[in-house]
């Protein structure tokens, strides 16, 4: 896509600090971490978020990042590691090229994890009923 960023540092338009590539996955520091070491995992060819990936590229995807979060972990020396995915601007993605963050995590580095919000009297059974449903469909 022509004005996509992360589609510009694939094709190598816009520098990047390349930590892993290979035919398919690219992977760099982000240049806004939460935490140094911070990387950010992505398909060279250009999906939109999780929806518009194939199944073997979401794959390919995960497969890089598996391998490459106990290698960030053991080299920044960090404490845990957190995976996330953004999909949609209500999720936080503000760049809509789909990508997974490896963010390394320190005893009490003051990064907040979100709050929970309990279900209604009832509410549960009908959330998991409509995700069923479409499952089945």
């Amino acid at each position: 896509m022509d004005d996509c960023l992360f589609c510009k540092i694939a094709e190598r338009d816009i520098p990047c600090e390349k930590v892993y590539e290979d035919q398919d996955v690219l992977a760099f520091l982000d240049i806004h971490p939460i935490n140094p070491g911070h990387t950010l995992v992505i398909p060279k060819k250009h999906a939109a978020d999780i929806s518009a990936l194939t199944r073997a590229d979401f794959e390919r995807l995960m497969g890089c990042v598996h391998a490459l979060a106990p290698i960030v972990k053991k080299a920044v020396q960090a404490d845990g590691i957190n995976i996330g995915m953004n999909n949609g601007g209500a999720a936080g993605q503000l760049v809509f090229h789909a990508h997974l963050h490896i963010i390394p995590r320190y005893q009490n580095d003051g990064f907040r994890h979100w709050h929970g919000n309990p279900y209604g009297n009832g509410e549960i059974r009908a959330v998991a009923e409509k995700i069923r449903s479409a499952v089945a469909n």
